[in-house]
């Protein structure tokens, strides 16, 4: 008679040190599945996560106009300006304010998402340094920039 641990009674016996690698190969997989599937979802932002200074979730689309002092939808606006040098890959999108004396055009290059033009007295056109906003033909517009037409 043998006793092996904790006391068990071992009768012609060998202890057995067989591993079973099968179920073992199938432990680790799992463990790294599961594990990989933890640190994917600890990346992934979260959709409307992602709200800026004024509450507009970049996410869903939304940007904030200092005009409309609310969160809109660019590409929802009106008026639509296609970029010239890229064909109409870039759109470019206006907001006026209720008296027209001021224009919101949110251009991609623009610091804070969108340049403010003001219309001086009766003018046609609204400026502000570089940037010229232009009535063109019945209903559309020009932006030019350094006197070069970059969208309409």
């Amino acid at each position: 008679m043998f006793y092996g641990f904790f006391g068990m009674i071992f009768i012609n016996t060998q202890p057995s040190y067989h591993i079973n690698t099968d179920n073992m190969k199938k432990t680790i997989l799992l463990s790294a599945m599961f594990l990989g599937t933890l640190v994917f979802a600890q990346q992934t932002p979260t959709l409307g996560g992602d709200k800026d200074a004024h509450g507009c979730i970049g996410s869903a689309g939304y940007t904030y106009s200092q005009i409309k002092k609310n969160c809109v939808r660019t590409f929802e606006e009106k008026i639509k300006l296609k970029e010239v040098a890229t064909k109409g890959d870039y759109i470019a999108a206006v907001i006026f304010s209720t008296d027209k004396k001021k224009a919101e055009v949110f251009v991609k290059d623009a610091e804070g998402g969108s340049v403010i033009l003001t219309r001086a007295g009766k003018s046609k056109a609204w400026k502000k340094d570089s940037y010229v906003l232009v009535p063109y033909k019945k209903s559309g517009y020009q932006l030019k920039k350094d006197n070069v037409v970059i969208y309409q």
